[in-house]
């Protein structure tokens, strides 16, 4: 075997030893915007990515949404109201550490978010295949963002068949702090079920699109990619927020569906928490 045979079979075993090493990590739909605690309202910029937050790792193509629009209320006493986003979404690619994918960014005027309290934005995506698992994803997955300080429905389910409640407002929250949910399974309290939480450990440039390579943490060991954790028995859970960013809530497989064109599928529920350094 000459050396430059050998040198390409070792380079290639190197990369599929890596491959094999490398933690898979989770998938987390993400629904992205700098700040959700806002003193005024005007335009918004958001970021719709499936990705791997915390390695800004595999972007996988989003297909265009199902459904993305925003519950608004101003103030307990007043009423919901609900706006479709969809006509304001436009495909980009965005840019991971590792390869770019199909995503999506929605230009918000000012209209929509204007008024003092709170707006839960809600994204139902289409299922995306994971061809490795042999199944499909569905990710429904909520942001809320609040403005002026006045609170509003942030504690109010929407009525999807997978949905994560917060039980303390995802949007005030110290680092250091813990933050608790309620995770409901075709509106009613899912029990014992499974929970993955990912930090974006990479910060989102908009104008770029694109992941920022320089990273806020490094994990000691895989397990501390995502962790995760269960709910107790009436559907609750509590997490810690050591850190100040994003954090993302997964419960995974807790919809009423387990099958999309002949193949299984997951529906899991996604909820985005922000914890804020105390100056």
């Amino acid at each position: 075997m000459n050396s430059r045979c050998f040198a390409t079979r070792h380079a290639w075993f190197a990369l599929f030893a890596f491959l094999v090493a490398a933690p898979a990590g989770a998938h987390f739909q993400l629904i992205y915007t700098p700040e959700p605690a806002l003193k005024v309202g005007g335009p918004l910029q958001m970021l719709l990515v499936f990705t791997h937050p915390f390695e800004a790792g595999h972007t996988m193509d989003m297909a265009m949404p199902a459904e993305f629009y925003v519950v608004s209320q101003r103030g307990k006493e007043a009423r919901p109201q609900r706006t479709d986003l969809k006509k304001h979404l436009q495909e980009i690619q965005w840019t991971s550490l590792t390869n770019v994918g199909r995503a999506y960014e929605a230009q918000l005027p000012k209209g929509i978010v204007r008024s003092l309290g709170d707006y839960v934005f809600v994204l139902v995506p289409t299922p995306y295949y994971e061809g490795s698992e042999e199944k499909f994803i569905q990710q429904f997955t909520k942001m809320v963002l609040n403005v002026g300080g006045l609170p509003g429905n942030w504690a109010d389910p929407v009525g999807l068949p997978a949905e994560i409640v917060p039980l303390n407002k995802p949007y005030a929250n110290w680092v250091g702090g813990v933050f608790s949910g309620v995770v409901l399974a075709d509106g009613k309290p899912a029990p014992h079920a499974e929970l993955e939480i990912g930090y974006v450990n990479h910060e989102p440039n908009l104008s770029q699109r694109r992941f920022e390579p320089q990273a806020r943490a490094s994990a000691p060991q895989d397990s501390f990619v995502n962790l995760s954790i269960r709910t107790n028995d009436r559907g609750e859970f509590t997490i810690g927020l050591p850190k100040a960013g994003w954090w993302g809530i997964c419960a995974l497989g807790v919809g009423p569906q387990s099958q999309y064109q002949g193949k299984p599928l997951s529906q899991d529920a996604v909820l985005w928490v922000k914890a804020t350094d105390m100056q």
